[in-house]
């Protein structure tokens, strides 16, 4: 060091000695507690007749994309059968004004006899189906609040769709993978099987209507491109302005990931609602349509109304929009709000639209008004559009949906029935098909009756996937045509807010926001265009909240699955990740080992399928295992060859049973009871766990219950101790302190280890295993450790007991295991010690990367909901997190700053970035409202050098100098820092400034993706004489009409 402590004689070599005194013990305590060495030995008297193989990953990928085309199809013939019995059904129904009759309904069965429809429907918890009660023989049926459960229209539809129950019923004896089968009506009644009880929300509302979901508008019309044009003339104030807002977000719920959209408002000025997107329009998913949703709330009305120069505007936005080749180059539509039009504007159509017709206009006429319904049916009639009147708010929702059916008429003329796939909700992948009614497809109206659909959980896709052949860090994944993932472990749809909730944009999360090292998009790029190859990269993998990363060589291998919109994808990770191991054992020897009650199977891992046999519905995958092997002549479907590795894992591992149960009883090895868990994982998802302690006596039962979910196996991911201590030299432990799920800090650590074998070049990790021990006793051994040193006598003139010096443990990623002070225990170095951390920063020693989540929820606040909004008043709560809205960014005024804001700010667990440093500020925040929304979150995780055995240096501060050594702790992931406490450095926090300058571009650079296949914009045998009607209209003038309506249709042309 430059600068050596003056009242003690501080040295690197009596340094060298603690950390070499306290490695030695705990790899001594870690290697006997955890049986690593017996373990080892085991595996390596069975390397000479195992066989070690490297995956072929293009080949993989091309096995499961056909086993997922496959299970795909028959989801998709399944609703093939319900739309055909549909049809049938809805053919030989006769339409009858006075049926009356009752019916299962979902919201009111099982409500008491005194309730009309309250009907008693036997309902029993199906694990299949989330532990929900349900009827396995009959459907319920759901109608919208803004429906009456008895009208005509509503009944006879549900009458003739009884018989979907037998449908229902036989699909999923055939399959008893399918999940929810359903038929969404055109009226708006929604038929579910199994039978079910819904349940208001906490405002005592169902508010569904199946219309409004995904599956059923893509399934129902093609992608479109739309421009919503709204009167904000003087004439609209108050409830005008009102209604003409829920109307606008009416029409975005009818839009889907497919479609795009803009919004322009006018009066004596024609304005885009988000000037950013001036002349272009923005795919329509969740986060862009809550963005627009908040800018109509701040629309106001004044001046008078020019709808000739927004639908001119309208017009050439879409043209240009169309010749650029971006958008849906299918249908084009003009939604026109307004409570009035004082002409017909025959001359802007006469220039734009006419006589091709490429644009459908659909007037919405707000208001009781009728003055002006006229002129606004005769633009719908002449667009091949559709007009309708909304005279109150309760008109809304269903007035909008009108155009959806004029929309769906090309396709039912067209008599297209092909398959749509939505992205995933929560749980689940949506099947549907639009279901015509034979007495109508005939016509020229071409009126659509529903769509059928099913779910397909996306379970169904993790079970497909062989984990045990992608090695420790391998995964699997598949997106859709727009870019969206369907699966992905690092995909995360729920956030704990008090219980688990979904995200709003659950269901659009991008490949890139998953796949983050991709920067230039490749991946992503060759996936939507269904293309087939492989790719490399380095990839920073966050784990463990956030806080750390594991940095991978990962070779990337994708493909599409054949009649879908998806690609699915494999990843390997180059080095051992890459090798699988094929053992053998018998069945005898390895049934036997199965018996024991220390034994599991991963969680999520499909070794045995139970779902083919009622009688096998209730088995546990252990249980389903055993069967399998104990019968002469199985009649359960098993992966064999994952069940023979299964055996020999069992056979291998077995003897360590004995071994931990030797350990227990002999009380002097373990006198402090310190080390209190052993346990180990195998590359098969076998799992064994021995308790060294009584269960009393246990610090925390956090990992025996695999609460969190990065501690256990799950179906894309093996346990991060388990990752973690795979990319450790061999023989080495990792130790960390557990970030604590619970309210109290963490009083554990655990240290593992990794078990490989050695075939040349080939070095798979079969196994890892290791130990829990109380966070007391790990931090005795160190202080014991420390008070050792190389004098004759033993007297020893320094040791971190000595006031003037401060001794750190630290891991890998920088957090601290052993501090004098135990507050500090789990905090992050540079929390502690800044300018220490910030001149191992500067040598090297350690490096900081920044790391982003951008799937994360933020607390963000506004002074009052009439108050303008701010995009960036944004908290730092959580670990080591700068916040950003979707739609900003923020930077600090200087890299210092950044710096020194991350270590004394963003580790604080509920500190508050207040962007100004005022007071004033702070104190509206804590008055004002806080919504969550989408965010971008930027981790700064730390990492050592590895290198680097070594370290001494001086941290300057205030004109104080500190020296320090810092020290590599053999056979470990740990450092020991020994500070001299000569003097307080302390900072504080500067201010920080944000720049907004990047929400613009983000919303006008959307991602790349491929149109769905499929494009029906309009039909000529369509029927435009159906276009609408409102109280008083009079006739359109018939040279007129028959001048707009024969005019020829020239289909647009699709790419």
């Amino acid at each position: 060091a430059t600068h050596l402590c003056k009242r003690v004689h501080l040295s690197e070599d009596i340094v060298r000695l603690w950390a070499a005194a306290f490695g030695g013990e705990i790899r001594s305590i870690a290697v006997k507690f955890s049986g690593s060495h017996l373990l080892r030995q085991k595996y390596k008297e069975r390397e000479k007749s195992v066989c070690v193989e490297e995956m072929d990953g293009a080949k993989l990928v091309d096995q499961l994309a056909g086993n997922m085309a496959k299970m795909f199809h028959r989801k998709a013939e399944a609703v093939r059968r319900l739309v055909k019995a549909a049809e049938d059904a809805h053919l030989w129904h006769e339409e009858d004004p006075g049926l009356q009759f009752d019916y299962f309904n979902a919201a009111l069965v099982n409500e008491g006899k005194n309730l009309e429809l309250s009907q008693e429907l036997i309902l029993q918890p199906s694990e299949h189906f989330h532990n929900l009660a349900v009827n396995f023989s009959l459907s319920v049926v759901q109608v919208p609040t803004n429906t009456y459960n008895k009208d005509s229209a509503v009944l006879n539809g549900v009458f003739w769709s009884e018989a979907l129950n037998k449908v229902f019923v036989d699909n999923f004896g055939r399959d008893p993978s399918l999940g929810w089968q359903y038929f969404g009506s055109a009226k708006g009644f929604f038929r579910q099987y199994p039978g079910v009880k819904w349940h208001p929300d906490e405002n005592g509302l169902i508010d569904f209507d199946c219309r409004n979901r995904k599956w059923y508008i893509q399934a129902a019309a093609s992608p479109k491109d739309v421009v919503v044009l709204v009167d904000v003339s003087g004439s609209m104030k108050g409830l005008h302005l009102t209604m003409a807002r829920h109307t606008v977000s009416s029409i975005l719920d009818t839009l889907g990931d497919d479609d795009f959209f803009n919004i322009l408002t006018y009066n004596h000025e024609i304005h885009y609602v988000e000037p950013c997107l001036n002349g272009t329009l923005v795919q329509a998913h969740k986060t862009n349509k809550d963005h627009f949703r908040e800018l109509l709330d701040k629309l106001s009305a004044k001046g008078t109304g020019r709808l000739g120069d927004a639908l001119r505007e309208a017009f050439a936005l879409l043209k240009e929009f169309h010749q650029s080749g971006r958008g849906t180059c299918c249908t084009q539509a003009v939604m026109l709000v307004t409570d009035g039009a004082t002409e017909t504007y025959d001359t802007v159509f006469e220039k734009f639209n006419w006589p091709q017709r490429k644009v459908r206009v659909f007037p919405y006429l707000i208001g009781r008004e009728a003055a002006f319904a006229d002129n606004l049916k005769r633009m719908a009639c002449a667009n091949k559009g559709y007009f309708t009147q909304i005279s109150t708010l309760a008109d809304v929702q269903e007035n909008v949906m009108k155009y959806l059916h004029v929309l769906s008429r090309p396709k039912v003329i067209d008599e297209e029935r092909d398959a749509v796939w939505t992205e995933a909700y929560v749980d689940s992948i949506v099947s549907a098909r639009p279901f015509l009614g034979e007495t109508l497809k005939r016509s020229k109206q071409g009126v659509l009756v529903g769509v059928a659909g099913t779910d397909v959980p996306v379970q169904d896709l993790l079970r497909a996937f062989p984990k045990h052949k992608l090695g420790v860090h391998g995964y699997v994944f598949a997106v859709t045509n727009n870019g969206y993932v369907l699966t992905h472990p690092e995909l995360r749809p729920l956030f704990q807010n008090g219980k688990k909730s979904r995200k709003p944009d659950y269901s659009s999360v991008d490949l890139s926001e998953v796949e983050r090292d991709d920067k230039e998009h490749f991946l992503r790029t060759a996936m939507v265009n269904r293309s087939t190859g492989t790719f490399s990269m380095e990839v920073k993998q966050m784990v463990d909240k956030g806080k750390r990363l594991l940095s991978l060589h990962n070779d990337y291998y994708y493909t599409h699955i054949e009649g879908t919109p998806f690609s699915l994808g494999v990843v390997l990770s180059r080095g051992r990740g890459k090798y699988v191991l094929r053992g053998n054992a018998t069945r005898e020897e390895g049934l036997h080992d199965l018996e024991h009650p220390d034994v599991a199977l991963a969680r999520g891992w499909t070794y045995c399928d139970t779902s083919e046999s009622q009688e096998h519905r209730h088995l546990s995958q252990m249980e389903a295992v055993r069967l399998f092997l104990s019968e002469p002549q199985p009649r359960l479907k098993c992966d064999r060859e994952l069940v023979q590795e299964v055996l020999f894992d069992a056979v291998v591992t077995a003897p360590l049973e004995a071994y931990w149960t030797s350990v227990a009883l002999n009380k002097s090895q373990n006198s402090e009871g310190g080390v209190e868990i052993a346990f180990l994982a195998t590359r098969t998802g076998l799992r064994r766990t021995g308790l060294l302690v009584l269960p009393e006596q246990l610090s925390s039962r956090e990992f025996l219950a695999a609460d969190d979910e990065e501690d256990a196996f799950s179906a894309d991911r093996f346990p991060l101790w388990y990752r973690r201590a795979a990319e450790q030299l061999p023989g080495t432990f990792t130790y960390s302190i557990p970030f604590s799920t619970g309210s109290g800090p963490s009083t554990t650590v655990l240290a593992s280890t990794a078990i490989q074998l050695h075939d040349g070049t080939k070095s798979p990790t079969v196994a890892a295993l290791g130990i829990q021990m109380n966070l007391g006793f790990f931090q005795r051994k160190f202080w014991t450790a420390c008070r050792q040193c190389a004098a004759l006598d033993g007297k020893c003139s320094v040791s971190c007991d000595s006031p003037s010096l401060s001794c750190y443990v630290i891991d890998n990623n920088g957090f601290v295991l052993v501090s004098r002070h135990p507050s500090r225990t789990g905090l992050f170095f540079g929390e502690v010690e800044a300018a220490v951390m910030n001149q191992l920063l500067l040598t090297g020693s350690f490096k900081r990367i920044a790391l982003h989540n951008r799937q994360a929820m933020c607390k963000i606040t506004s002074e009052s909901s009439d108050g303008p909004r701010s995009f960036f008043d944004v908290s730092i709560s959580g670990f080591g997190c700068l916040r950003l809205t979707r739609h900003s960014t923020a930077s600090c005024v200087s890299s210092h700053c950044l710096f020194l804001l991350f270590f004394l700010i963003s580790f604080h667990f509920k500190s508050r970035l207040i962007l100004d440093g005022s007071l004033a500020l702070a104190q509206r925040l804590a008055k004002s409202k806080t919504t969550l929304v989408p965010c971008d979150v930027e981790h700064p995780a730390f990492v050592s050098e590895c290198a680097v055995e070594e370290t001494t240096g001086t941290a300057e501060c205030d004109g104080c100098g500190r020296s320090f050594i810092v020290q590599r702790i053999p056979s470990s992931n740990l450092y020991l820092v020994v500070v001299e406490d000569q003097c307080d450095c302390s900072a504080t926090p500067p201010s920080c400034k944000h720049n907004g300058s990047l929400r613009c571009d983000r919303l006008k650079s959307p991602n790349d993706r491929r149109r769905p296949d499929s494009c029906h914009p309009f039909h000529p045998e369509e029927d435009a004489l159906d276009c609408g009607s409102a109280l008083g209209l009079s006739p359109m003038p018939l040279l007129t009409s028959l001048a707009l309506l024969l005019a020829p249709a020239v289909p647009l042309l699709t790419s």
